[in-house]
């Protein structure tokens, strides 16, 4: 697993799917500064990166309790997820944010009868919310969730919190650890840029860039 956390965030770096600016940070939606900007969903126009996602899933499937059907969160999660239920051969459904606003109103689409073991699929895990909030939903139809498998996290410690609260088991394919060794190796950031972004890992509201003169 350490080689293909180690190839697929060097993929993640070179096609500009995660982008790291510790000197001119991004700002998120909730308004917090950051100095990683994460969109997985760029995966999906290289087919080369995409493939070695998918195969990456499928050997990370196997740490979890078996499991018959896999359901994305939307929306990031679900080509994802049907990519790796396709490659598995097994059901596949995905879950909304919120309930459909008309016809049959779903917040889960594609066929679940209840007793189904699923494993969940997103592309990123920051706090985790979205993922238990999907999780929270299968359970409520009465399936039994296996575990979510991501293919990032940034490794909070709100992360963490949050599926052992929720008593569900989560792993990645590769974290932001290994993105940012990977991210020295290839020189896409230099020595004095790698405590930045340490150090808002480890304090990501409270965090401020020193900006470069």
């Amino acid at each position: 697993m350490n080689e293909i956390a180690a190839n697929i965030a060097k993929n993640l770096l070179e096609i500009k799917a995660i982008k790291l600016s510790p000197q001119n940070p991004f700002t998120w939606a909730s308004g917090m500064l950051s100095p990683i900007y994460c969109d997985n969903r760029i995966t999906l126009s290289y087919p080369e990166v995409r493939k070695s996602i998918v195969e990456g899933m499928v050997v990370r499937s196997k740490d979890f309790e078996d499991f018959d059907m896999v359901a994305g969160v939307a929306t990031a999660g679900i080509p994802h997820g049907a990519l790796l239920a396709h490659a598995l051969g097994k059901p596949f459904c995905y879950v909304r944010s919120k309930p459909k606003a008309h016809g049959r109103q779903n917040l889960i689409e594609g066929l679940i009868k209840g007793g189904e073991k699923i494993l969940v699929v997103e592309d990123l895990i920051s706090t985790g919310g979205s993922s238990v909030q999907a999780v929270d939903a299968l359970r409520a139809e009465g399936c039994q969730v296996q575990g979510v498998l991501a293919i990032f996290t940034y490794g909070f410690d709100k992360a963490t919190s949050t599926f052992e609260a929720a008593k569900c088991p989560f792993k990645t394919l590769t974290d932001y650890d290994t993105l940012l060794t990977e991210a020295i190796n290839s020189n896409y950031i230099k020595a004095q840029e790698l405590n930045l972004l340490k150090e808002w890992r480890q304090h990501p509201q409270e965090w401020v860039p020193i900006q470069s003169t």
